[in-house]
């Protein structure tokens, strides 16, 4: 059996810790919010994982 072969962008992005997620979302959320991050001049992903972080960070002082 062969063994799968990896892309040098596969390689880094497990080397980095990154991870591909999928979510599923109404249409116009998804739209606002790459409206509202171009507007602001801030990457969707970027300003996602501020969000998410600062989420995670909220929750676990509660605890």
């Amino acid at each position: 059996m062969e063994e799968k072969k990896m892309r040098p962008q596969d390689k880094w992005n497990e080397k980095a810790g990154y991870i591909s997620k999928s979510y599923k979302l109404k249409r116009e959320v998804v739209e606002a919010y790459a409206q509202a991050c171009e507007q602001a001049g801030v990457s969707q992903a970027g300003q996602l994982t501020k969000m998410m972080n600062e989420f995670a960070e909220s929750i676990q002082k509660e605890q």
